[in-house]
């Protein structure tokens, strides 16, 4: 006679050795050395996610999109010269479209539809790029095309690179909008060899990044100034695709964004960014969708991510050089997206020296077989910084690769240096997992765990995988369910 099994309808409980793996030092002490875990949230819980979210509201009534004025400057106007040939580089007649727009007080400089080959495209205050629908611009793949080198940062370290694909440098009230599609024209054959892996197309032989990449480091540690790394030609670091840097009241929308060389768009020391209804399906190498980093005040809404990277990377510097500048990402918002594919949903780090605060994700949709985890910290005691006050709720997770919540603090160089991270408050309400390895994937140090992290009315269908909880503070769990959907008998036990 079979029996009644605890499987069906069973809370997660952090005691059972068979469903979870963790270190009974580092998790809060409560019976049996289990974090807690209640059987319904309550009104007070309730009340205090609402007082969080009351604060994204804030933060929302100060993003505000910048306007333009009602003017056109079209790159194929006789004063312009610009031809749609998918050949012709049109890089001087855009950049003479963007000064005549930024002279007369700003507008729109409009790629009208066609195929427009261009180099690197750099946008002045009060102009807005916008890319008809039907156009294209098709950027080159000759290096040359991208200097002379540019003040940017490059895996968040300052250097004078290659320039973006569009970038901006301490100007205010800029975008780029339109249904038309920004094609980087990356390939195995250019930009994604140099970083030096075979997926990209990398053979024995060929030049690629890690000899630059260490020696920027290196710099960065011995406090060179910025204008003296000079890392373009021959250093092999791709640029980004679109990369306003320090710049205010910044508007990416409507979009699509194909084949980068390396991140998509990355907003650097930047106030006041949104970036809504973009698309973005391009599966390089170190191809994130949207980084945000060292920025506050950014709305990221309505955007899908297909990417061969992390959809979102929030970030704030690298080691050495992010404990130089020690600025935040702050204030960031993140609703009614979708993520298709990526090595993350949403992550923050790893670049993530200067902290991030105030991080408010909803609404999000998240699956594919490629989707590696939802939601994502990674960290290590090189990087250090202060991780806190993310909050998420709403999130539907289909499928991930991995573990749907996964916390890491031995991320790629692990724990060998002398700068510990710390993350804390992370709450996460009205979360849905279809099928995951592991529902949690926790390590924090003995020394320094991670912090508080509480579970609102969460759900993890299809776990193959014990959670792994190691040096934790403090987990709560409140009317959390996992595996409720199993194939069962009447009373819960498994079928094979």
């Amino acid at each position: 006679m079979r029996t009644p099994s605890p499987a069906r309808n069973r809370l997660i409980s952090l005691c059972c050795a068979t469903l979870v793996a963790f270190s009974a030092v580092a998790v809060t002490s409560a019976q049996n050395s289990a974090p807690a875990v209640s059987p319904a949230a309550s009104a007070a819980d309730s009340s205090l996610t609402a007082a969080y979210w009351a604060e994204a509201d804030v933060i929302l009534a100060r993003i505000q999109a910048p306007a333009f004025p009602a003017r056109d400057f079209v790159i194929t106007a006789a004063e312009f010269g610009a031809v749609a040939d998918g050949k012709t580089l049109a890089t001087a007649a855009i950049r003479k479209a963007i000064e005549a727009a930024h002279a007369a007080g700003g507008g729109r400089v409009v790629i009208p539809a066609g195929v427009f080959a261009t180099g690197a495209i750099h946008l002045k205050s009060n102009v807005n790029l916008h890319v008809s629908e039907g156009a294209t611009l098709a950027f080159s793949t000759d290096p040359k095309d991208y200097l002379p080198a540019v003040f940017t940062r490059w895996e968040g370290m300052e250097c004078m690179g290659y320039s973006p694909l569009i970038y901006a440098f301490e100007q205010e009230n800029i975008a780029v909008t339109g249904k038309g599609i920004l094609d980087g024209r990356a390939t195995t054959q250019n930009w994604w060899p140099w970083k030096g892996n075979a997926e990209g197309g990398w053979k024995k032989g060929m030049p690629h990044q890690a000899e630059a990449r260490k020696k920027l480091e290196e710099m960065c540690d011995a406090g060179v100034p910025v204008e003296k790394r000079l890392f373009a030609e021959g250093s092999y670091l791709r640029p980004m695709f679109i990369q306003p840097y320090r710049s205010k009241n910044v508007l990416i929308e409507g979009v699509t964004i194909l084949n980068s060389p390396m991140w998509e768009i990355h907003p650097v020391l930047c106030t006041n960014v949104t970036v809504r209804g973009v698309k973005i399906k391009t599966h390089g190498p170190n191809n994130d969708g949207c980084n945000p980093e060292s920025s506050k005040d950014v709305l990221i809404e309505d955007t899908i991510f297909d990417t061969g990277d992390d959809c979102i990377a929030i970030k704030s510097g690298r080691n050495t050089d992010g404990r130089r500048l020690n600025i935040p990402s702050e204030n960031i918002i993140i609703r009614n997206c979708k993520m298709v594919e990526g090595h993350g949903g949403v992550v923050i780090g790893s670049e993530i020296s200067g902290g991030a605060r105030n991080v408010f994700v909803e609404n999000c949709e998240m699956s594919s077989p490629e989707l590696d985890r939802a939601l994502r910290f990674k960290t290590n005691s090189h990087r250090g910084g202060t991780i806190e006050n993310v909050y998420v709720r709403n999130v539907k997770v289909g499928q991930v690769k991995q573990a749907v919540i996964l916390a890491d603090f031995f991320y790629e160089e692990g724990d060998t240096g002398k700068f510990d991270p710390i993350l804390r408050n992370v709450v996460v309400e009205n979360l849905t997992a279809g099928k995951a390895p592991h529902a949690l994937f926790l390590r924090g140090y003995a020394r320094t765990p991670i912090g508080s992290i509480k579970l609102i009315n969460c759900r993890f269908e299809g776990v193959t995988k014990p959670s792994v909880i190691s040096h934790v503070a403090s987990i709560e769990m409140i009317n959390c369910f996992e595996n409720t959907g199993a194939k069962t008998d009447e009373w819960g036990n498994p079928l094979k």
